[in-house]
């Protein structure tokens, strides 16, 4: 079929039937969080220790929640410095800013702000002010 052929149709978000979004967030892969099959699966460990880089800066905390939007730490803290990476990867006294965040010391970080997910070599988690 030549392009003379096809017919063009301006599309307009509020006509979209509910087949035609549902095709166009396969298309695109979701909304942020949920991989192109609407599973929500992730590769992260429930219990386990994780620095998180977001858009911003970080935040420490053990994982204890992961939804299709969203993870859920305690014993939080919000990392505004990490000093040299590898060197804070290995221990919470090479961290050269730390913001505990208050108790009971949970954090929710939206699936969308967040770069990356590290888990370090910590025997305990920054909960000291620095």
């Amino acid at each position: 079929m030549g392009l003379r052929e096809r017919k063009v149709r301006k599309m307009k978000i509020d006509d979209l039937t509910i087949g035609e979004a549902k095709q166009l967030v396969k298309m695109f892969g979701g909304f942020c969080g949920r991989d192109s099959s609407g599973s929500g699966s992730h590769s992260l460990e429930i219990g386990e220790v994780y620095l998180v880089q977001t858009v911003t800066n970080y935040y420490s905390g053990r994982l204890v929640a992961v939804t299709d939007t969203d993870l859920k730490l305690k014993e939080a803290s919000w990392i505004a410095d990490t000093g040299r990476f590898a060197n804070a990867m290995k221990s919470t006294d090479n961290l050269s800013e730390v913001e505990p965040v208050p108790d009971p010391g949970e954090v929710v970080v939206p699936r969308c702000a967040i770069t990356a997910c590290v888990r370090p070599a910590w025997e305990k988690l920054p909960r000291d002010q620095k």
